[in-house]
């Protein structure tokens, strides 16, 4: 177990687009010493370890026994290649979603883990967003869930298709709020600019009876993340890209007077607003990968599972390719 008076010392590899990011938060976060980077762009990995005041390697061979924990944030098919020997070392990784590109590797990584007795977490940093923080402490046990991930073509992570880099945010996020096995998946999408889908919409169907639909497009001109959920009373939107909740629920003494009531004064609009309660959420101002940062050196501190345990990394990889499996067998051209 890490000494609790002295930093947890962690490394980051790969400092691209996400992970100087994470470079940047761990170089600031009280109780983590940045000890260094690993990326194979020289210049890239000199510029962030200079600024971060930490040493650039070219890659990560003998950080795992420099360091308490490794974040890895390299492209999805490198996953498993830059974790092994920090777990094998029994140290925790941090891993940036999805886990791998496929449920096997899934499993290999998740192997590895146990073998060396390390610690996993998957970096769905949709669990940290106050607006969806905020919702999922109202306690709401959805029946449906409806959700669009849009945005516009970045030219990156077209390692893996919009359903592996964009929509799996939301199946992560169905998977935590609705506690049932998906029994049956349908999708419709393709690849128009990429070797693999860009837009896809899917429909997911939960043993208790509970549905949602994802939209999820890296061809749209403007940038959408809003996730709503809806129970027998109340509902939820949450909006990640401007950090807006609102809920909407009954209002107090609800009942089917109330609503003929309402019918009969002739103006609808007002006579469902007498019928419902709206309430802009209240957030917090932080930023989510600091706060995913900051849970995942706790989780290392006190040698407890992080909030997105590679188990549910896993699944959340497993039901992704459930629904790409339904997009080869669609009629897109």
């Amino acid at each position: 177990m890490p000494d609790s008076s002295a930093p947890l010392k962690a490394s980051v590899v790969g400092v691209g687009h996400l992970g100087r990011h994470h470079a940047r938060i761990l170089a600031e976060l009280e109780g983590v010493e940045l000890v260094a980077v690993a990326d194979s762009d020289e210049a890239r990995g000199r510029e962030i370890a200079d600024r971060y005041g930490c040493a650039w390697q070219p890659e990560p061979v003998g950080l795992e026994q420099q360091v308490d924990f490794a974040v890895i944030a390299v492209p999805t098919s490198l996953h498993r290649q830059c974790a092994a020997p920090f777990l094998a070392a029994g140290k925790a990784c941090l891993i940036e979603k999805p886990l791998a590109a496929d449920a096997e590797t899934c499993r290999q990584i998740l192997a590895d883990a146990e073998a060396g007795g390390a610690m996993v977490g998957v970096g769905h940093v949709e669990r940290f967003n106050p607006a969806v923080r905020r919702a999922m402490e109202l306690g709401i046990q959805p029946r449906f869930i409806e959700a669009h991930r849009l945005a516009p073509y970045t030219f990156r992570s077209t390692d893996v298709g919009v359903v592996l880099d964009l929509m799996i945010h939301d199946i992560d996020l169905c998977l935590a709020w609705i506690d049932a096995d998906v029994v049956s998946v349908d999708a419709a999408g393709g690849a128009t600019l990429s070797p693999s889908e860009d837009i896809c919409s899917a429909r997911l169907r939960f043993a208790n009876g509970a549905a949602a639909n994802l939209t999820a497009s890296r061809l749209s001109l403007k940038p959408m993340r809003r996730f709503r959920f809806f129970g027998p009373d109340s509902y939820v939107s949450v909006d990640s890209q401007d950090r807006y909740a609102l809920l909407v629920q009954k209002a107090p003494g609800f009942d089917q007077e109330k609503v003929a009531a309402a019918a009969a004064s002739g103006n609808p609009l007002e006579g469902f607003r007498s019928l419902v309660q709206i309430e802009e959420l209240q957030l917090d101002e932080s930023e989510p990968l600091r706060a995913e940062l900051e849970a995942f050196a706790d989780a290392v501190r006190h040698q407890r599972p992080h909030l997105v345990t590679g188990t549910a990394g896993l699944r959340a990889v497993e039901i992704a390719h459930q629904i790409r499996a339904c997009l080869e067998a669609s009629p897109w051209v």
